[in-house]
């Protein structure tokens, strides 16, 4: 480097009750370093924001550490290599992995492979399509449906968030497997898009209300639920389980409406559980990273529906790293449309 860098970042200041608010993190500046042996300096273009992040901020067990306080707020993202001494990335590589709330992040030799730090070819999909259906949303929804769920061809598909990253992943998937597909979104122009765009079979809007639910999922799956992919929890979870068909699975993903509750624990568990019993169904949850080693696998599926035509990746882009605080909490007030994502340098 010709010239010293300094390191924008956002870092947790205290965990927050409730929604997290800009009084919950601090702005930080530092100088940037330069690489050592087997060490890279990325540069951060644009990183992914998802509901998980919220979780991340809990002190309290999970798939994952807690973000402590202080530490730089966790984040995958894709960035480019400004400077390198390894071997396996050059200066010029657009690379995924987990950047961090930040401009720039040098990562030592001995945690290049914990950051999950891998070269992307732009040829194949564009950044945000790298942060989203060929990204952790579209990983999460490929093995979370295929995996989990197993679609089989003319079963009926439920999925919640519909319009957000997962949910448009897991829709598109489902009708290209030969299934049915509803969707539940929030909001009419929402809804449209997942059917005339996505090719969504029906659309459910939770915002005409909870009697518009059941209808909804009343009127468009008559022989009941096979399979319902979960983002949001709490009442949507209990209605979708009492439209349950024989031998229904249920991928638990997500539940977003639980993310912001008092104390910063999801607490409403589902009150139509015995549901289960009844049509001998099951619920599983669904953690990506357990699938890590085979995400080239859905990688080059999903690319191949890209290019094809088949699916289609929508992104709600955002700018700059001083917006990150209100830009997360477009997430749990249902703004964004598509996957979110904070642009942090011009690409």
């Amino acid at each position: 480097m010709s010239t010293p860098l300094t390191n924008h970042q956002v870092r947790l200041a205290k965990r927050p009750e409730g929604t997290a608010t800009r009084e919950n993190w601090k702005f930080t500046t530092e100088p940037v370093g330069e690489p050592a042996e087997g060490g890279v300096l990325v540069k951060t273009l644009s990183l992914s924001l998802d509901p998980a992040m919220r979780g991340w901020l809990n002190d309290a067990k999970s798939y994952i550490p807690p973000v402590g306080i202080d530490e730089v707020m966790r984040a995958g993202g894709v960035g480019r290599v400004i400077a390198s001494k390894n071997p396996q990335l050059a200066v010029g590589d657009t690379v995924y992995g987990t950047l961090g709330v930040q401009e720039y992040i040098l990562i030592p030799a001995d945690q290049v492979k914990r950051n999950g730090l891998v070269k992307i070819d732009l040829n194949v999909g564009s950044i945000t399509q790298w942060l989203n259906v060929l990204g952790m949303p579209g990983m999460t929804g490929y093995f979370g449906l295929m995996d989990v769920g197993m679609p089989k061809p003319g079963e009926t598909v439920v999925v919640s968030g519909a319009a957000g990253a997962v949910g448009q992943t897991v829709g598109q998937l489902a009708k290209i497997k030969g299934c049915r597909v509803v969707g539940i979104a929030g909001g009419e122009a929402k809804c449209d898009w997942v059917v005339k765009e996505l090719g969504f079979d029906a659309c459910i809007d939770y915002k005409a209300g909870a009697a518009a639910v059941r209808e909804g999922l009343k009127t468009h799956c008559p022989k009941g639920v096979d399979i319902y992919f979960d983002n949001v929890g709490g009442e949507i979870l209990d209605m979708v389980l009492a439209r349950l068909a024989r031998k229904a699975r249920i991928i638990i993903c997500g539940a977003i409406s639980q993310y912001n509750n008092a104390n910063s624990m999801p607490s409403a568990g589902p009150k139509n559980y015995l549901s289960l019993l009844v049509n001998r169904a099951r619920m599983e949850g669904i953690v990506v990273f357990d699938y890590a080693d085979r995400y080239h696998i859905a990688i080059a599926e999903m690319a191949g529906y890209l290019k094809d035509g088949r699916m289609k990746s929508k992104e709600d882009v955002v700018k700059g790293l001083d917006t990150f605080p209100e830009s997360l909490n477009k997430l749990f007030a249902g703004e964004n449309f598509g996957k979110l994502v904070l642009q942090v340098a011009e690409i």
